[in-house]
This record gives C-alpha cells, structure tokens and sequence, in this order.
C-alpha cells in the first residue's frame, strides 16, 4: 500500500440498532480468552488496577501521534513532536491526578520518565514520515451491531488510500513479538477490521502494527473469509462469556501474565477469595457503554 493518503469523509460510526444484547471490544475479548476471571474483575466487578508508569507512558505518546496530526505537514517535525511530550503529560494528570504519585518529588523520575517517551516518539521518525501522511482519522471510536453483539473499539490511526484501500495502524510501545505469539497481536487488529468490513462494506487492505521500542512494524493482510470465521470467534467469546455469567462461574487461568496482575490477593489460584459476585452481573455486561468515554489510561493488548 501506498505511504501518501488522504482523509475520507466517509463516516466510519453509523447509526446503531436499538435490540443490542451485548457488547465486546478488543481488551474485553481478549481479557475473556486470556482468563475469565480477569474479565470478571474487570468488566463485572470493575476493580480498580494500580496505575503503572508504562501504560502511562503509552498514553502521552498515544496523545502526541494523535496531535502531531494536527499540525501541518510541514510542521510534523521530530521536534514538535517531542515538545508536545510535555502537554500530553500535564494533560493526563489533570485528568487523572493519581498518576501524579507515580513519581518522586524531586523531580528527577519524571524527567527521566518524559525523556524515554521522548525516545519512543524518535523512534516513531524511525518508521515512519508523517509528512507524507494525512490520516483519515485519529482515536476513532468505531462500533457496529452483529446480531445484537455490539463490537467497538478505539483504532489509533485509520488511512485510505486514493484508491480507496484501507489501512489499520496501531501503536505499540512494547517489543515486537515473537512469532509464535504474533496470533495474540494480531486479535485486536483482525476485530477492528472487522468492525470496518461491517461498517463500509470495504475489507481493510493492510493491518500495521508499528512497535516503537523496536523501531519496527508487523503487517498483516486479512481476507473476507478471514475475517468471517473471526466474527463467529467473537460471537462463541460472547456465548462464553453470558454463560459464565449466568452461571456464576469464572475461572482462572494461570500463566506467566500473571506476575503482572494487580489481582492476585483475590485470584484462587494464589490462595485467594474474589468478592462476592454481584447481583446486576447480566446487567453490567449486557449495559450499553457508548455515553462512557475512553479511560484515561487504557492497558494495551
């Protein structure tokens, strides 16, 4: 696919149908596959997970690709990018005032902390030039209905082409996978391309990764067949998920991504009880979220 493309004014949310039975994004799914019980405590119990200075950092440059954008072409230099680092950085905390405690008082972590953003957002030169990008959109909210699952999700970057190929990009400040994981990856790009299938009737012509830690990308090129036997993945993800919920029932998962949970003290695979399930649960899942905005910090897959 081309580098030069132009904004569309295509609209890429439509108007959605009123019998929604429930709702899925790619972080919901993909809680649901890697641990059940993680989308309960997510999803149904909705605890709250200490805040953590990487997916911090992953949101001030979510931020600053999003506004380098706004700039003209011109303008889209590696040094008003960096200076945009500290504003995103003062944005979010002002948003949410807890990540101000991540850091020393002295100033110095901070410091520290903006510069590998600063490093990341170079790296991002590295791969890309985004003078010859005019994205035909930016954090775009995209949902659609299929029957009654509503799918959504926030695409990082949406271009077309003149032609009118599309193109998926996502941002990752994480390495590269390995390629026996690259399927894992993958699920969260192969659902936004499903969303905007539905959505323009047009299969994205290339899903793009773009890995800023390794100055590298993973790309990827679904098919309609593809992608059809992945709507019928989500579909079964959901089936799964009413049914545990009716049922009272999510279990644990154990693997190595559990050294990074923040709920082990309530998982029974470590000794632990979780909290009383709660009474709404087929409620709280099947509940349309769309008048919720985009947290303020959001792990990323």
């Amino acid at each position: 696919m081309a580098e030069t493309v132009v904004a569309t004014s295509v609209p890429t949310v439509p108007i959605l149908p009123d019998a929604v039975v429930g709702s899925l994004s790619p972080s919901r799914a993909s809680d649901f596959k890697t641990c059940p019980l993680l989308y309960r405590f997510r999803t149904i119990d909705r605890l709250p997970e200490a805040p953590s200075r990487g997916a911090a950092r992953g949101t001030v440059v979510h931020a600053v690709l999003e506004r380098l954008f706004d700039l003209p072409a011109a303008a889209r230099t590696l040094e008003a990018a960096q200076q945009l680092v500290d504003p995103a950085w003062q944005a979010l905390v002002a948003e949410a005032p807890e990540l101000g405690g991540l850091f020393a008082d002295d100033g110095s972590e901070l410091a520290a902390w903006l510069d590998s953003a600063r490093d990341l957002i170079e790296s991002y030169f590295v791969v890309e030039d985004p003078s010859r990008l005019e994205p035909a959109a930016r954090e775009e909210l995209v949902e659609t209905v299929v029957d009654g699952l509503r799918l959504r999700g926030y695409v990082d970057r949406l271009d077309v082409s003149l032609s009118g190929d599309v193109r998926i990009v996502d941002y990752k400040t994480g390495t590269i996978p390995r390629e026996a994981f690259e399927a894992k990856a993958l699920f969260q790009m192969k659902f936004y391309a499903l969303v905007l299938w539905r959505i323009r009737g047009v299969v994205p012509r290339q899903l793009k990764l773009i890995y800023l830690s390794d100055r590298d990308t993973l790309t990827y090129a679904p098919e309609a067949d593809e992608l059809v036997r992945f709507e019928r993945t989500l579909k079964a993800i959901w089936v799964a998920i009413a049914r545990a919920t009716e049922r009272a029932d999510f279990r644990p998962s154990p693997s190595r991504l559990c050294d990074w949970c923040d709920h082990q003290s309530r998982c029974p695979a470590f000794g632990g009880t979780p909290p009383p399930f709660p009474h709404d649960a087929v409620t709280r899942i099947h509940r349309d979220r769309r008048e919720l905005p985009k947290p303020a910090v959001e792990p990323e897959l």
